[in-house]
């Protein structure tokens, strides 16, 4: 008899964790189980779109993802989420999700990425998820900025946040073999940016500007073909660790600095421990080896379509992916309203 060909997505069952007690590792099927969160939190968030309340569609999708997080099979801690426990009632860092059998798993989420970017209707608002091995995701604390920039495989070497970005722009030009026209910059717009901005444009390269939501500008920077080829800025810490973990499916590199936005707020990190000079690359970001991705669009964007409705159903486009074997997928599904609302009553509208 021919023994079975192994199967990448496969997990061992078990192993010893650093404290010397036994730790289960995630199992395969945790990829869909994530995707389904991610779908009923930008069902939830979409029926919010255009018209002018984030707090609302953020809530919605805050609502809808916990809802659903409590059936999958796993013990979560949440690292990065809607803040502490005081602040936000459900999904707080800290907080224990899940149905509390094994896998251990640190959490990452950001139930809608583009608050804005939802109430005002424009593309790329995202409902995110990333999760991994209990201990390796980066805890921020009270630092909410850092600097980052993220390309893919090709130019992953080339990625440094100690030489000027139009520096940058040259080597990933050369690489290129190409002018520094052929080279686009995506960046959030925002004043803090416009010197680099200018320096860019003044050399010959091109920059694309963004209004928010700088984990889907990290995942259209390291994919081929999107006519992308840097992250640059300084935005959020906790999107930093989600684009990390899709980073690390998908291939290529992000570098990270954490950045106070003020004295006090550098006074507070350091207390803390953090290192300022510190570069935090995606192994730091999230030291894990199974890591695990998924991305629903609540608004049409670059990467995925959003949530659309119809009398009967709605559908949605999501991506899932795990480094351990480098699976990603996109997974389009059609919902039925009326049976989804017999369930969970009329959060997905």
């Amino acid at each position: 008899m021919t023994a079975a060909a192994p199967d990448p997505d496969a997990a061992p069952d078990s192993v010893l964790s650093h404290d010397g007690r036994e730790s289960f590792l995630p199992d395969r099927n945790l990829a869909m189980e994530l995707v389904r969160v991610t779908e009923a939190a930008a069902l939830a968030a979409g029926r919010w779109v255009g018209r002018g309340d984030k707090e609302a569609a953020d809530k919605a999708a805050v609502d809808a993802m916990r809802l659903l997080l409590d059936t999958v099979p796993m013990d979560g801690l949440v690292v990065i989420g809607e803040g502490e426990k005081d602040e936000a009632p459900m999904l707080y860092n800290g907080e224990r999700i899940g149905d509390g059998s094994p896998p251990e798993v640190d959490i990452a989420v950001d139930p809608l990425e583009g608050t804005s970017l939802c109430a005002r209707g424009e593309p790329s608002a995202l409902a995110v998820i990333a999760l991994a091995e209990r201990g390796t995701m980066f805890d921020p604390g009270p630092c909410f900025y850092m600097e980052k920039i993220a390309g893919g495989p090709r130019i992953a070497d080339l990625l440094t946040l100690d030489e000027p970005l139009v520096d940058v722009v040259r080597k990933v030009a050369e690489r290129k073999g190409s002018g520094l026209g052929d080279v686009t910059v995506m960046m959030l717009n925002r004043p803090r940016h416009q010197e680099a901005m200018d320096a860019v444009r003044e050399a010959g390269g091109a920059v694309r500007l963004i209004s928010d939501g700088d984990v889907s500008a990290a995942l259209f920077a390291v994919r081929e073909g999107t006519h992308v080829d840097l992250l640059w800025g300084i935005g959020g810490t906790p999107e930093g660790v989600l684009s990390a973990a899709a980073i690390k499916c998908l291939g290529g590199a992000i570098l990270g600095r954490l950045w106070p936005r003020d004295d006090e707020e550098r006074r507070v990190v350091t207390e803390a421990g953090y290192d300022l000079d510190e570069i935090l690359d995606a192994d730091r970001l999230i030291s894990g080896s199974d890591v695990f991705f998924a991305a629903t669009g609540v608004t049409d964007g670059d990467l995925l379509q959003g949530a659309r409705y119809s009398e009967g159903h709605a559908t949605t486009e999501s991506l899932v992916m795990r480094s351990r074997s480098g699976t990603v997928r996109t997974v389009q599904a059609r919902h039925d309203r009326p049976k989804l609302r017999e369930i969970v009553g009329e959060r997905y509208g």
